[in-house]
């Protein structure tokens, strides 16, 4: 059959429109008695359509399969069979399609099936500005955009409308009737609201009277006389809802009911409170704010009002408890940044009854932090002013560093030549390096305030000359530290004179502490390489390390010195030596002259792989197979056993696979009847050349399957609460409602899992008294079908023979849903908790969490 073609363009010169249209089919175009047929001149066309006017103000592109028709002097066209119609950004096929370029309206129409008879095919689907919207017949407007659907769907971005009628009044807004709204995007929706009159704001919100929540087609009995759903998605205002539960003191409770403020873009605020039936409550706020690139930082604090037993009874307790935290992060400028993280808690009862973080539960110390940095690259030297606070919840101790200032110039070389050369002279190799401290602690401990300050000055020299293969390193370090006390001690006999008690008094007075150290070092490398050329071993790399270095620090316990004191005991009358400055924030000088020689070898085993040559990708791989160092000193000032322990260090990493670590410390000396280290060889005692002293081993196992990849792409993990500006890491760490059955959510896209880690370590100083740990911790995962994955962790301590913090976590992909399931069968914190909720984040809040626990927090 042949096909013929018939292209008509009509130019309407009001408007500045050219209409092109494109037939095809089996016959020529039939053209009825009102229709005009241009052939070779289209100025009688265009000055006739001059005089109507019209509205559209863009190129419309239609065509049809088996006719399209025009109506010149009434400004209407007509498509028939897999019409197509293109304007702007909106784009309309269906099997019928009239358009009247008068009012702008178009209609569409299915037309009847051959073959199935009472159905329609070639249904209208119109996409504007890439939204869908499908129906039986459609009516609508190029200009305004509005029009209806009669049993039409559409869908948006993360959600499908459909009803019996759609009235679209502008590109956000929908009328609905009888109208079905999900974010399941299944052919028969998971689940559904219906409603006999609905209205949608895309990404605002969906209001609906008398709306039915169905489940896989079956209502819930009881409607809800009026909804409105969210369907912003990211931060929007809105109630907190509450979760309820019981605990043993303070009666049954409603937790973190509140409301979530979004201010704007930078700022949010949420208000939150808990009431327990028995008369305590809580209240918590937590102020956010961020700006991308600049700042970012929080300020939460919380109050809480505890009272456990009724008004008459003997063992009513009542008890306030508050914590406050300050987090702000700011770039100041490209060199310097301000870091601030504050936190102030009255006990540690605060946190065991608000913290839902099991980390924080564990944690028995907090530390505070605000830092101020500074560098200048051009100099090398850098500048930090810090504050430090930690106070230890058990025993209420506080500790604060305020202020503490440094400051540190890198290495520099004064002797060298501003003239850039290849080639140095001896002593433009030498470098000087400075730091500087200025520090005040404050200890408060049982009520009792100790201030202790002091300024430290550090300066370093390196001299790193190169003779032949060996580089020598001659170094000088000095210390000098500015104290305004020190301690003096005196011993009194007690009353009844058996015995004397030391007094220790604080002594004000400017002192100075000056030390010094020296040494030199030399080190060269060895290389030896061996290329079996089979299995697809290349070769294979041994590198050898040694060094051999002399230190020397001087005794600055003798008197010359001038940093140590002297008292008599008062009842054996021996003289005692002591450091005035041992309580001092940098500490005092050494005791004991240092003369020491020691000696290092590092070995480094690599193995390179060949290519495959019938790969033309194929590349060469080098694999690092282990690191084994050890060491050991000699101490020629020492009155005996000079040498130090022998220590070795051993280390490989198999690709992902496999990690081993490990190291040992081995004495030369032997030992006496209670265990204490003699001056002797064990050689010399015939008990060998070596003791083990300590040995440390940890193995850690990581198998998976290959990721499944998917075209589509599901987060399951959307929350719907970030907040612009702000880092995931950051908003991960600050999520406001986490829990300890709140893990992360499980990865279908991995099949299966395996990471074993073993840790084994044993001290054996005392050779008659061994001390030995070992623990097995895991975590298996796999997934028993594409959409159930089962995890399992917890650890074992194989010495003690108990398990410690063991959970068993199940989750079920529902489509559109997510089920999750975790189990804590021991420990403190035992229970349960299953939770099944809609993966869309606008809907986050419909969900269904029945719990079971021990734990009293939310």
């Amino acid at each position: 059959m042949t096909i013929k073609q018939l292209h008509f363009i009509l130019i309407f010169l009001l408007s500045m429109v050219t209409l092109t249209a494109q037939t095809q089919g089996d016959k020529p175009l039939i053209m009825p008695k009102d229709t005009i047929v241009v052939k070779d001149s289209l100025k009688t066309a265009a000055d006739t359509l001059h005089k109507k006017g019209s509205d559209v103000d863009s190129v419309v592109y239609a065509s049809g399969k088996d006719s399209l028709i025009f109506f010149v002097q009434d400004r209407k066209m007509d498509i028939y069979g897999s019409g197509d119609l293109k304007y702007k950004n909106t784009n309309l096929k269906s099997g019928k399609i009239f358009v009247d370029f008068t009012t702008n309206n178009v209609q569409a129409f299915g037309k009847e099936s051959d073959s199935l008879k009472g159905q329609l095919t070639e249904t209208p689907v119109l996409v504007d500005k890439g939204e869908e919207y499908k129906g039986t017949r459609m009516r609508y407007n190029f200009k305004t955009t509005r029009g209806y659907i009669t049993y039409a769907a559409t869908k948006g971005e993360e959600a499908a409308y459909s009803g019996a009628k759609i009235n679209k009044m502008d590109r956000s807004t929908f009328f609905i009737e009888h109208g079905l709204y999900t974010t399941c995007d299944a052919t028969d929706p998971h689940y559904c609201f219906y409603g006999t009159e609905m209205k949608v704001i895309q990404k605002e919100q969906m209001m609906g009277k008398w709306v039915w929540l169905t489940f896989a087609g079956v209502p819930f009995p009881i409607p809800l006389p009026f909804v409105v759903v969210p369907l912003q998605s990211g931060r929007r205002s809105g109630l907190i809802p509450p979760a309820y539960g019981e605990s043993a003191d303070y009666g049954q409770y409603f937790s973190h009911i509140g409301y979530f403020w979004a201010i704007n873009d930078y700022v949010d605020e949420a208000l939150t409170g808990d009431y327990f039936t028995k008369g305590s409550y809580r209240l918590n706020s937590r102020f956010r704010y961020a700006k991308r690139y600049n700042f970012s930082g929080l300020i939460q604090g919380g109050y809480a009002d505890l009272v456990t037993g009724e008004k008459t009874d003997a063992g009513r307790t009542e008890r306030k408890e508050w914590n406050i935290q300050v987090v702000h992060n700011q770039t100041l400028t490209p060199t310097s940044r301000f870091d601030v993280n504050l936190n102030f808690l009255s006990s540690s009862l605060y946190n065991k009854l608000n913290s839902t973080d099991l980390n924080s539960l564990l944690n028995n110390v907090i530390t505070s932090n605000a830092t101020y940095y500074k560098n200048w690259e051009e100099s090398g030297s850098s500048m930090s002013v810090n504050y430090n606070r930690t106070q230890n919840l058990n025993s209420g101790n506080i500790s604060e560093i305020l202020p503490s200032l440094s400051f540190s110039k890198s290495q520099f070389y004064p002797f060298k030549s501003s003239a850039s050369s290849t080639s140095n002279k001896w002593y433009e190799l030498f470098g000087i390096s400075y730091n500087g401290q200025l520090q005040n602690r404050r200890i408060k401990e049982q009520g009792d305030l100790q201030i202790r300050g002091g300024i430290q000055h550090s300066i370093s020299t390196g001299f790193s000359p190169k003779f032949g293969y060996f580089n020598v390193a001659p170094s000088f370090s000095y210390h000098e530290d500015w104290y305004t006390k020190q301690i003096e001690r005196t011993s009194v006999l007690n009353a009844a004179g058996t015995s004397d008690s030391v007094i220790t008094r604080d002594v004000h007075k400017l002192g100075f502490v000056r030390t010094y150290s020296m040494g030199i070092s030399a080190s060269t490398k060895l290389y030896g390489i061996l290329q079996p050329q089979f299995a697809g071993i290349a070769a294979i790399r041994h590198i050898i390390s040694p060094s051999i270095s002399y230190n020397f620090t001087p005794d600055f316990s003798k008197d010359k010195w001038g940093y140590y004191g002297k008292y008599k005991s008062a009842h054996s009358g021996e003289e005692v030596i002591y450091n005035k400055y041992e309580k001092e924030i940098f500490g005092g000088a050494s005791r004991g002259e240092q003369q020491s020689i020691g000696l290092n070898v590092d070995n480094l085993f690599e193995m390179k792989t060949t290519t495959d040559p019938h790969d033309t990708t194929s590349k060469e791989n080098k694999i690092q197979l282990l690191n084994l160092n050890g060491g050991i000193n000699y101490n020629f000032a020492a009155d005996s056993m000079r040498f130090s322990n022998l220590y070795l260090g051993y280390r490989t990493q198999v690709g992902s696979i496999l990690s081993f670590s490990g190291s040992s410390s081995y004495s030369l000396y032997s030992y006496d009847s209670s265990g204490r280290s003699i001056g002797k060889f064990l050689l010399d005692d015939n008990k060998g050349l070596l003791r083990l002293n300590s040995f440390n081993l940890s193995v850690s196992l990581n198998f998976s399957g290959d990721k499944i990849t998917s075209g589509k792409s599901e987060n399951t993990n959307a929350q719907g609460t970030g907040m612009p500006g702000v880092s995931s890491a950051y908003q991960e760490a600050n999520k406001t409602y986490r829990g300890i059955y709140e893990t992360e959510e499980a990865d279908f896209s991995i099949p299966w899992n395996i990471s074993l880690n073993y840790n084994y370590s044993m001290s054996k100083s005392n050779p008659f008294v061994t001390t030995k740990y070992s623990n097995v911790s895991g975590n298996f995962n796999f997934n028993l079908t594409p959409t159930w994955k089962f995890i399992v962790s917890g650890s074992y301590d194989i010495d003690n023979k108990r398990f410690a913090a063991p959970q068993v976590a199940v989750s079920k992909d529902l489509h559109c849903w997510l089920m999750n399931f975790t189990w804590n069968p021991l420990g403190s914190y035992t229970g349960y908790r299953f939770e099944i909720r809609v993966k869309a984040p606008q809907l986050q809040d419909l969900k269904v969490t029945k719990a079971d626990n021990f734990y009293s927090g939310r």
